[in-house]
């Protein structure tokens, strides 16, 4: 889990990767971050713009949503990426919605 190892090494918060394959079928995990701010969003996300560059990972869509909205979501097929300011996270609560999801283990920096 390149990605989230990234997003957290950038000061993503409490970055979590579930796996969802045996509960879902359009995607094998979510990553879900908190972020700082809208910038710290736009930043994230330009971290990971050049990532995938570099590692040929074209997500499906232009990322959905608007970093002012607080939330941005890039779904890269097999995985699916939730960058999220604290309020929407909160409100959200992705990993209470699917808490039938496994956690799994990275490693990072800030780890």
């Amino acid at each position: 889990m390149e990605a989230a190892r990234l997003i957290a090494d950038h000061k993503g918060d409490d970055t979590v990767v579930l796996d969802i394959s045996e509960v879902s079928g359009f995607a094998d995990y979510f990553i879900i971050s908190t972020a700082h701010s809208s910038a710290h969003v736009l930043g994230l996300l330009r971290e990971l713009t050049a990532f995938f560059h570099e590692k040929g990972i074209h997500p499906l869509h232009p990322h959905k949503s608007r970093p002012e909205k607080g939330w941005i979501l890039l779904d890269c097929g097999d995985f699916v990426i939730h960058l999220m300011e604290k309020e929407q996270r909160d409100f959200y609560d992705l990993e209470k919605l699917w808490f039938k999801a496994e956690r799994v283990s990275y490693w990072s920096k800030s780890s």
